[in-house]
């Protein structure tokens, strides 16, 4: 069972209220939910919606076409009626506009009616998060007034709604992060605004004047002895990396969220791609190394922020953890709790300890700057064999750098990285089961640690290859930028891609479909 809602309307109208109130009574039931955020560069005015799909399992993505319209203006109507199923059914605000400012409750309670869950439980949630009077009424007559299309029962599930912001802040608050940098810019600027919302003095956020300063105080702030991240979207990344390049030289530890949206320049700046991967990978002048990990939702941006955090301090270099406006606004449903946190400890030299230097010019062991050619060469050979050891680290200590899904003997090979994920499992849920049964034609690799890269993904593309399977990497990029890092590090070509550069994500169905056409 699974329906696909789009709640429409103006800027400002609150529409994701609606999404949010909807999902939390649904969620206390035991149903899984997924909430697509779609917004124009504006704060007032427009045309917004969201889709907010709900499953009795796992869901992850939203689909091309719906079985409801929740329209807070006519323009979302005359705008989407023609995604509507025959038998849809459409939630008008007309006859709820005296309601003003509690119109988007008004319509909550209708949906709430039309779904069949019982008002108590409406009521309960709006007590909880509002507790207004006006908002009950309107809530009511809501609820009134449509009549029950769906039956949505108690399930035995218990789960938690999370954005991939709120993973990335939570994973920050489970290494003890001392610092928060940042300066706004969509669509990393929630996490400032959360961090900043959840201080209490355990750690401290700090929005400095551009994203030079960010990068800069942080590295200073690093040095004397905190666990620093800064937080900047595409623009703001290109602005740090001279910084980045210092990083390489001092080997200050520094942990960088990059949440990417649409460029070059301005771009669509609230909408999503994964086209940042290249900069993530090469951004800096000179050759020094770094980690690059891209969580797929939210309970993997708990994880791997607190991994970021780890390696960065373990082996004194910069840590990227990069994601986009889909993983970090989206609202994800899980029942999966995140792995034992790790304990991020500061076993390094510290100014006001002893005597401790920090240069960008090339220097020796003792950090004494240096021009003999001898020790340059061994120097930078000793700064890039850290790719070696965090490779054997995590690989000695089981650290999920890929992940596999479906039947691991399957004759076709989807690969992914970041917030395809979930999309990419819905998509094969629908051609055969193989992602719930292990069963079926299909598998799913997902890409977590993009640098360094495993050694499994060799392996894995071989396995298929030589059973005359179809490997097909799916991006939400125009160049296929993974396929490339995946020729770059193995030799291996993967002919068959998936690309979407629209800036928006991919649908499952049309996913599924696109997959299926390809399969064996």
């Amino acid at each position: 069972m699974r329906l696909n809602v789009l709640i429409g309307g103006k800027a400002g109208q609150g529409i994701n209220k609606i999404s949010e109130i909807v999902a939390n009574v649904l969620t206390s039931l035991g149903y899984f939910t997924f909430n697509y955020r779609d917004y124009g560069s504006l704060i007032r005015g427009g045309h917004n919606f969201n889709v907010l799909s709900v499953s009795n399992k796992r869901v992850g993505s939203i689909e091309s076409k719906l079985d409801g319209i929740v329209a807070l203006d006519d323009l979302t109507i005359e705008k989407h009626k023609i995604e509507l199923k025959k038998g849809g059914f459409v939630i008008s605000y007309k006859g709820f506009e005296n309601f003003e400012r509690n119109l988007n409750v008004a319509l909550s309670g209708a949906l709430i009616k039309v779904l069949g869950i019982d008002k108590d439980l409406l009521l309960k949630e709006l007590r909880k998060e509002l507790n207004v009077p006006n908002a009950i009424e309107a809530a009511e007559k809501g609820y009134e007034s449509e009549e029950k299309k769906f039956n949505f029962g108690k399930l035995k599930n218990k789960i938690k709604i999370m954005s991939g912001t709120e993973g990335v802040v939570q994973g920050f608050i489970n290494s003890k992060a001392d610092w928060y940098f940042a300066y706004p810019m969509t669509p990393a600027t929630g996490v400032l605004h959360e961090l900043g919302l959840r201080q209490n003095g355990k750690h401290k956020v700090f929005q400095a004047e551009n994203e030079i300063s960010v990068v800069n105080m942080a590295l200073g702030c690093s040095f004397s002895g905190k666990r620093v991240m800064v937080g900047t979207s595409g623009g703001g990344f290109d602005l740090m990396s001279e910084s980045l390049s210092f990083q390489g030289m001092s080997e200050i530890p520094l942990v960088v969220y990059l949440a990417s949206r649409p460029g070059p320049g301005t771009g669509v700046p609230t909408y999503s791609t994964q086209s940042d991967l290249n900069v993530a990978l090469r951004a800096g002048h000179g050759e020094f190394p770094r980690i690059v990990i891209a969580p797929g939702d939210p309970i993997e941006c708990v994880e791997k922020v607190n991994e970021a955090f780890y390696l960065s301090e373990r082996f004194k270099c910069l840590a990227i953890i990069l994601s986009d406006k889909h993983l970090a606004e989206s609202e994800f449903s899980s029942d999966r709790k995140p792995n034992k946190v790790l304990d991020v400890k500061i076993e390094r030299d510290l100014p006001g300890q002893k005597i401790v230097r920090a240069s960008s010019y090339e220097h020796d062991e003792r950090r004494h700057t240096t021009e003999k050619p001898e020790v340059v060469k061994r120097m930078q050979e000793k700064r890039l064999e850290k790719y070696e050891k965090i490779k054997n680290f995590l690989q000695r200590n089981k650290v999920e750098m890929i992940k596999i899904y479906g039947n691991k003997n399957a004759k076709n090979l989807v690969i992914g990285w970041g917030s395809t994920k979930t999309v990419i499992l819905d998509a094969l849920d629908a051609i055969d089961k193989s992602i719930e049964t292990r069963k079926g034609k299909w598998k799913f690799l997902q890409v977590l640690y993009l640098k360094p890269l495993s050694d499994e993904i060799k392996e894995e593309i071989e396995k298929v290859q030589e059973k005359k399977g179809r490997v097909i990497v799916v991006e939400n990029n125009a160049t296929g930028q993974l396929g490339r890092l995946i020729r770059e590090k193995t030799g291996l070509k993967v002919e068959k891609r998936i690309l979407k550069y629209d800036s928006r994500p991919f649908r499952s169905d049309e996913l599924a479909e696109e997959l299926r056409g390809m399969g064996k």
